[in-house]
């Protein structure tokens, strides 16, 4: 994953980061929640790539709906369980900065 740079056209570094799919969307969140680099450059730019099993996509980042929260939690349980990264994914600072990838056309 990598969001746009200030200037909206040059990639960022790319990330590697947990996702999961709920309802057939895609959520992410910053292990580091709102004081993530990568988080504050998707959210301010909206925009950007993920690369996933060889393919990239042109993607936007959006703040998830609150009510979705629980579910996206339910889903990192699943899916990450036996991580130890996984108390904090799911504590206050990354739950609140969980954002949703859609794909764009550019």
């Amino acid at each position: 994953m990598a969001p746009f740079r200030a200037d909206g056209t040059t990639l960022g570094t790319p990330t590697w980061i947990w996702s999961v799919v709920v309802d057939n969307n895609l959520y992410i969140r910053p292990y580091h929640g709102e004081r993530s680099r990568w988080y504050r450059a998707a959210i301010t730019q909206r925009g950007g790539k993920v690369t996933t099993a060889g393919r990239s996509y042109d993607v936007s980042f959006d703040p998830a709906d609150p009510a979705i929260l629980d579910a996206v939690d339910a889903a990192n349980h699943t899916r990450y369980a036996t991580s130890s990264y996984l108390p904090p994914m799911i504590a206050a600072g990354p739950r609140d900065a969980t954002l949703r990838i859609s794909p764009t056309t550019r």
